[in-house]
C-alpha cells in the first residue's frame, strides 16, 4: 500500500515552524508499517529547510520515506514544491485534518491492517468470480 502521511499535528504536535513533541506510536506505528512494505510518502506543507529538518527528523528514528512531497524517490524533495495538481497519489492519507480528527496511531494500524487484509482477499477472487460477482 502507498500511505501519505502529514507531519505537522499528526507525527509531531503541531508547533509549526518549529517541530513539536512526537506523538504517541507515530514513529513505532510508521516503522512498522515500512517493514512490512508499504510504501511511505511524507506529505507536508513544509518546503525547503523546514522540510529537510522534518525528514531528518524521521530519519534520525528509523523512519525512511519511499518518496517526498512526490510520488517518486527523486521527486519534489530537492525542489522542495508540492505534485503537480497539489496531491500525491496514495492508496491511504493520514493526517490530523481529516473528518473526525486524527484517531490514536494503534488504531490508524489496526484501520490499515484490516483494509489491507480487505485488499488480499479481493485480489484472491477468481477472474470470473469477479465478471459474475461470486
Amino acid at each position: 500500500m502507498i500511505i501519505a502521511v502529514d507531519f505537522d499535528g499528526t507525527i509531531v504536535e503541531h508547533r509549526y515552524p518549529a517541530i513539536g513533541r512526537e506523538k504517541p506510536g507515530a514513529i513505532e506505528t510508521l516503522r512498522r508499517l515500512a517493514d512490512e512494505g508499504n510504501k511511505l510518502i511524507l506529505f507536508t506543507v513544509r518546503d525547503g529547510e523546514l522540510l529537510e529538518e522534518a525528514v531528518e527528523f524521521c530519519r534520525r528514528r528509523g523512519v525512511e520515506f519511499y518518496a517526498v512531497n512526490s510520488n517518486t524517490p527523486q521527486g519534489a524533495l530537492l525542489e522542495g514544491m508540492k505534485p503537480l495538481g497539489g496531491k500525491v497519489m496514495a492508496d491511504v492519507y493520514i493526517d490530523d485534518r481529516n473528518l473526525g480528527g486524527l484517531p490514536d496511531w494503534d488504531s490508524i494500524y489496526a484501520q490499515l491492517t484490516q483494509l489491507r487484509q480487505q485488499k488480499r482477499r479481493a485480489r484472491k477472487k477468481s477472474f470470473w468470480a469477479k465478471i459474475f460477482g461470486k
